[in-house]
């Protein structure tokens, strides 16, 4: 099992503390750090946040959140082994063009450590805010994740589609890791489609074992449809150390391949939990 944790770039009290954060994981055996994204936090949101019950995200928008590849840029250059994860990045109120060229830059200063976490989003006011239609952001996703895949190619880029129109050009770094690793968000519509289809991995944020063993299933499912070896796909669950060491041996023993332990509040007690639980799981 690979124990990482999630949210370095959220509530940081300054450039420094995430460093710090950083290498202290990786100086515990931490396999990877993951960062969250969203541009800005409303005010007041109609939208409901589909992890929570209550709706909302949990954070106040005065929360630092900075942004996620500035995040891993910065520890790139201060650690040598950690994987960086963005745990996710929300693709369609992106520009696809500037994301991929970020995503390969950062692949190849690091090494090839990148594992390009993307969902679709939720939050229709970010997207306002953003200038980009909230609506049919599913179908924007597809589109660019595949166009993304073509810069990285290293081939003449030639994509035309409802959303794109790119032809005749290069775009160099390529990233170090090929494929470079998409790992997709969600659980809702057809996210197990399109991991099936465009991811290497699954984000999940659902907090039990039923509820990611039955996306684990419409996964083995939806690759099958498109004739897909499932075990292709890495699943990347949270782990909330409240509930024991006996957890991540149940999603162990279940086939999941790595657990996230949310850092925000405590950082520096919460990593070295997490490095003594990966002492007592070696």
């Amino acid at each position: 099992m690979k124990l990482g944790i999630v949210f370095i770039n959220a509530g940081a009290r300054s450039g420094q503390s995430i460093i710090d954060l950083a290498t202290r994981a990786e100086a515990a055996g931490v396999e990877s750090v993951w960062t969250g994204e969203h541009v800005m936090i409303p005010v007041e949101y109609d939208s409901p946040y589909p992890y929570n019950e209550n709706g909302r995200m949990g954070v106040p928008p005065e929360t630092n959140l900075v942004d996620p590849l500035i995040t891993l840029a910065a520890v790139a250059a201060a650690t040598k082994k950690v994987r960086l994860g963005t745990g996710v990045n929300i693709l369609p109120q992106s520009n696809p063009l500037l994301l991929a060229k970020q995503a390969a830059s950062l692949d190849f200063i690091s090494g090839g450590r990148l594992m390009l976490g993307m969902g679709i989003g939720w939050l229709k006011e970010e997207f306002d805010a953003m200038g980009v239609p909230f609506e049919r952001r599913g179908a924007r996703f597809d589109d660019y994740v595949q166009a993304m895949r073509k810069v990285w190619s290293g081939e003449v880029v030639e994509h035309r589609s409802e959303f794109l129109d790119w032809h005749g050009f290069k775009s160099y770094p390529l990233p170090v890791q090929n494929p470079l690793p998409v790992v997709i968000g969600g659980d809702k519509g057809k996210a197990f489609e399109r991991i099936a289809k465009y991811g290497n991995g699954w984000y999940t944020p659902r907090p039990t074992l039923d509820e990611v063993l039955k996306g684990r299933d419409a996964i083995v499912d939806a690759c099958g449809a498109v004739g897909r070896d499932p075990a292709e796909i890495e699943i990347t669950a949270m782990w909330h150390m409240a509930a024991g060491l006996d957890t991540v041996r149940r999603y162990e023993d279940a086939g999941i391949h790595r657990m996230l332990v949310p850092v925000m509040g405590r950082p520096d007690d919460t990593v070295d939990q997490v490095g003594e639980a990966i002492a007592k799981l070696s």
